[in-house]
């Protein structure tokens, strides 16, 4: 049966409840094909004009043509709706969009009106829909923020253009009218017209080859059976081609960057086994990647059965694969339960963050799992220091004030998250927590959640009544509280003895064992780098460079920390490889504070700042030039 008629059928026998059909071919528990909405008010969005609990989206068929010259799609999409008794409208979320008509399944016009815009939100868009349940948006996106439009000269291979899609947090309103809130989880199909020669990829599954569709095109048509945030419907088109990894795993990327793509990956496989062990089969069917042109603005995007990568992890010795294991661990916690709203974000990255260490532990042992856990550790420090302990903005669950979307601190949303986590795991036991969190998988898989009901699930199933264990846990305060809590598990201070004795030498007497540095993993080179003095002369940082070939490393990571340090010092000599990397990597976590070191040297910085921005804005994602715009005014 056609997935459309599947959801109508649905609608006519559950009303605005949840409804199950059998999961796919990999098992596991049933999928539910209308997830709930969560009506409590710490669950709800008001980043989204949607009024789920009246009327909301449970299906997207979307029918687009690509055009790469006006850098615009245009088409229709197919909207099921699940109304409540009395309902005669829905509102959707828009950004941009120049909708023509909104029509019902007879093809009869429906009356809609575009609200007043908001800033950062867009505009409502509101259809009187009567007595239907499904209708047709016919519309077109024009320079959408979610799409960045890649001229040939900006790819590896130079021939052809490219079109990728980065739709989180609140961005894919400016390419899709639907309700663009996690807490709405959607099920979705495509059909998409693009010029030959280009392929495309989309986070589902592809439905069959690609059909002729006239005038040297091909249509290309994708399925995501299983109900997902819209911020997780994601689109990539280009010269790119495919090879396989594994029995259900493998990687699109350009030609030119197949072989390296593939070799730096060649463990995903293994990672999807070590996942299933510590915490449930995986439900998504297949584990595919793209290997995007650098442009992206994010190190990877989690997008169900394509996620999205940032060249910027090969390093040749599969050293950055962590990278990997975190958006692999997202079709756990992210994709298969998702945080409600943009509050409880830690949900998502915390626990995958912790999930992510483990799954580094299974597969390359305790050692680089401890050193991993201690550089998120300093991370999650460095944000406590810089905001303040006190801070609202170092509570995991946000207060309104932070709690907007791509919010609060990376080192908190994510390090203090995994630091939760691993601190439960310490207390109670890992064999106890994980069989509790693998559960919590099960019990609220395809829906969303809250911070409320992650402790009160932890409460009912792991701690079980034990006073002392409630007491040793200090649940409310890691949650709602800033600040790190006192029970917090450290790292293990042996991960990086060695650096750490190796970097006081240096900061004692400016001698570098260059010797040792050749033999240390990718981790420990980090943690040197950041334990170095923030101040030292010309001569030292020459020293540096030369001793340790910083500037020529092929590690994005390590490059990455060098050049922040050499700026921060104002070292001339470090400004054209500065200037470089600048120019062919557009990863936010590695452009924004390049700029940001500039910008705060005062007359030497920035007018280096300003002129290598003036040429590298037009080639960053929208997401990319909103952080750095901000550092520039």
């Amino acid at each position: 049966m056609h997935l459309l008629a599947k959801i109508s059928l649905v609608f006519g026998l559950a009303a605005l409840g949840a409804c199950s059909v059998p999961d796919g071919p990999t098992g596991g528990a049933a999928v539910p094909m209308v997830s709930p909405i969560l009506t409590t008010d710490d669950a709800k969005d008001r980043f989204s004009f949607a009024q789920p609990e009246m009327a909301r989206v449970t299906h997207v068929a979307l029918n687009l043509a690509l055009d790469f010259d006006a850098k615009s799609v245009a088409g229709s999409a197919t909207l099921d709706i699940q109304a409540a008794d009395g309902a005669d409208t829905v509102v959707l979320d828009s950004k941009g969009l120049e909708i023509s008509s909104v029509i019902d399944e007879t093809g009869e016009p429906l009356p809609f009106t575009v609200g007043e815009t908001v800033a950062d939100m867009g505009a409502p868009v509101t259809v009187t829909i009567g007595d239907s349940r499904q209708i047709t948006v016919i519309y077109s996106a024009a320079d959408a923020e979610a799409l960045q439009w890649l001229s040939p000269e900006q790819t590896a291979g130079g021939e052809h253009p490219y079109l990728l899609s980065q739709g989180q947090p609140t961005l894919n309103r400016t390419w899709i009218p639907t309700q663009d809130s996690p807490g709405i989880r959607q099920t979705w199909e495509a059909r998409i017209v693009a010029p030959e020669p280009l392929t495309v990829v989309m986070s589902g599954l592809t439905s069959g080859e690609p059909e002729p569709a006239g005038e040297g095109k091909r249509a290309f048509t994708f399925t995501m059976d299983k109900p997902v945030a819209p911020y997780l419907i994601a689109i990539a088109a280009g010269d790119i081609v495919f090879q396989e990894l594994g029995p259900r795993s493998g990687v699109w990327t350009e030609p030119v960057m197949l072989e390296r793509a593939a070799a730096e990956l060649a463990d995903t496989e293994k990672m999807i086994d070590a996942a299933e062990k510590l915490y449930g089969p995986y439900r998504w069917g297949r584990y595919d990647m793209i290997v995007l042109p650098p442009a992206f603005p994010y190190g990877g995007m989690e997008n169900p059965v394509m996620t999205f990568l940032t060249p910027t992890f090969i390093a040749g010795d599969k050293s950055l694969t962590g990278l990997v294991a975190h958006e692999l661990a997202h079709s756990w916690s992210g994709n298969l339960v998702t945080n409600a709203n943009w509050a409880d974000s830690w949900l998502n990255e915390g626990t995958t963050s912790y999930f992510e260490n483990r799954i580094i532990e299974e597969l390359y042992g305790t050692r680089r799992a401890n050193q991993e856990a201690a550089l998120s550790f300093a991370d999650m420090e460095e944000a406590l220091a810089e905001n303040g302990m006190d801070a609202p903005i170092t509570t995991l669950h946000l207060a309104d004030a932070e709690a907007v979307p791509d919010g609060g601190a990376t080192g908190v949303i994510y390090d203090k998250g995994a630091v939760f986590l691993r601190t439960v795991e310490t207390i109670a036991g890992r064999e106890k927590f994980d069989t509790w969190l693998e559960s919590w998988f099960d019990r609220h898989a395809f829906e969303p959640a809250t911070s409320a009901m992650f402790l009160a699930d932890m409460r009912e199933n792991l701690v079980r009544g034990d006073a002392e264990l409630e007491a040793k846990l200090m649940l409310d305060e890691w949650v709602y509280q800033p600040g790190l809590p006192s029970n917090a598990v450290r790292p293990d201070p042996a991960a990086f003895a060695e650096v750490d004795a190796a970097a006081k030498t240096y900061a004692d007497a400016r001698k570098v064992d260059s010797a040792a540095w050749e033999k240390w993993t990718a981790a420990e080179r980090q943690r040197f780098l950041g334990k170095l003095p923030r101040e030292l002369s010309d001569a030292q940082l020459a020293a540096l460079d030369r001793d340790l070939g910083l500037s020529g490393t092929g590690n994005n990571e390590v490059l990455f920390l060098w050049l922040e340090l050499a700026l921060e010092n104002r070292y001339d000599p470090a400004v054209p490889a500065a200037e470089k990397f600048l120019a062919t990597v557009g990863r936010r976590k590695f452009v924004s504070p390049l700029f940001e070191a500039l910008m705060e040297q005062g007359n030497w910085g920035q007018p280096i700042a300003r002129r290598i921005y003036a040429k590298t804005r037009p080639t960053y994602h929208a997401i990319t030039q909103g952080t750095v715009d901000k550092l520039m005014q």
